[in-house]
C-alpha cells in the first residue's frame, strides 16, 4: 500500500507504508534541518561568551585594586602563566583554573543546546573568544588552558596524556618558551581523538567518540598555535614589554 505526501514545493513524494519503511519527505527532511543548525549556532554563541570571561583581568582587579593590566604587565598575556608572575602563584592557579573552568562549562552548555556535535562547536569558540575577544579589541590570551577544559568535557582520559606530553617537551627544550611545550600537548590531543575515534574506546562522560573529536581538537589547536605566533612567536617576552 502506498500514499503520498505533499512537500511545501507542491511536489508529491510516495509514502510506503504496511511494514515498509517510509520515505520521508524531502521538505520535511529540511524542516528538522534548521532547529539543528539554530542549535548548533546558539551553541557557538554560548561558548564564544563563556570564552569572554576575563578570568586574568578580574583576578588583577581583585588582588591589585585596579593597578595592574596584565595586558600591559609582565609578558603582556592576560593568562594564568603571567598572573603567576605578576600577581603571584595562588592567583595564577585561580585563573587557571577558571580558564579551564570556562572551556569545560562552554562544552556542557553545547551539548544541552544542541547534543554531542554542540559541546565540540562551543568549545571551539570558547577557545575563540578568548584568544580573540570582541570586548578587548580581538586581543585575548592564548587559549591553553581553556583547551584543557575543553578536552576535559569532551576526551576526559586524554588530559593526563596530553599534559604529560607537554611536561615532557618542557624538561627538555629550553628555548622557545611556552610554544613546543604547547604544540606537543595539542598534536597529542589531536592524535589521541583519532585513535579515541578509530578505536571506539571509551570515553567516560565526554559522549560517543565521532570524527567531530578530531576535528574540534585540530580546530581548537590550530587557533592556540596561530595566537602563539601572532603575539610572541612563541616566546614569552620580558617583563615590562609591551605586548
Amino acid at each position: 500500500m502506498s500514499r503520498s505526501c505533499v512537500c511545501r514545493q507542491g511536489a508529491r513524494l510516495p509514502h510506503r507504508t504496511a511494514g515498509v519503511a517510509t520515505v520521508p519527505c524531502v521538505a520535511d527532511q529540511l524542516g528538522a534541518a534548521r532547529p539543528v543548525g539554530r542549535s548548533l549556532v546558539a551553541a557557538a554563541a554560548v561558548g564564544y561568551v563563556a570564552g569572554l570571561v576575563p578570568s586574568a583581568s578580574l583576578a588583577a582587579r581583585a588582588a591589585s585594586g585596579g593597578a595592574v593590566d596584565l595586558r600591559t604587565t609582565g609578558s603582556g598575556n592576560p593568562g594564568g602563566a603571567n598572573a603567576a608572575a605578576v600577581l603571584g602563584r595562588r592567583w595564577g592557579y585561580g585563573v587557571m583554573a577558571a580558564d579551564i573552568a570556562k572551556g569545560a562549562a562552554a562544552c556542557v552548555l553545547g551539548r544541552r543546546l544542541a547534543g554531542d556535535p554542540g559541546q565540540h562547536v562551543a568549545g571551539v569558540a570558547a577557545v575563540l573568544g578568548h584568544c580573540y575577544p570582541v570586548t578587548h579589541g580581538f586581543r585575548g590570551g592564548k587559549g591553553v588552558a581553556t583547551a584543557i577544559g575543553q578536552c576535559a568535557a569532551t576526551l576526559p582520559l586524554s588530559v593526563p596524556v596530553d599534559l604529560g606530553a607537554a611536561a615532557f617537551v618542557a624538561t627538555r627544550r629550553r628555548r622557545g618558551g611556552a610554544f613546543p611545550a604547547t604544540i606537543a600537548a595539542t598534536m597529542t590531543w589531536v592524535v589521541a581523538s583519532v585513535l579515541w575515534w578509530r578505536r571506539q574506546l571509551p570515553n567516560a562522560w565526554g559522549g560517543a567518540v565521532t570524527i567531530a573529536h578530531p576535528l574540534a581538537a585540530t580546530a581548537s589547536s590550530a587557533v592556540i598555535a596561530i595566537r602563539f605566533r601572532s603575539t610572541s612567536g612563541g616566546s614569552v617576552r620580558p617583563p615590562g614589554a609591551e605586548p
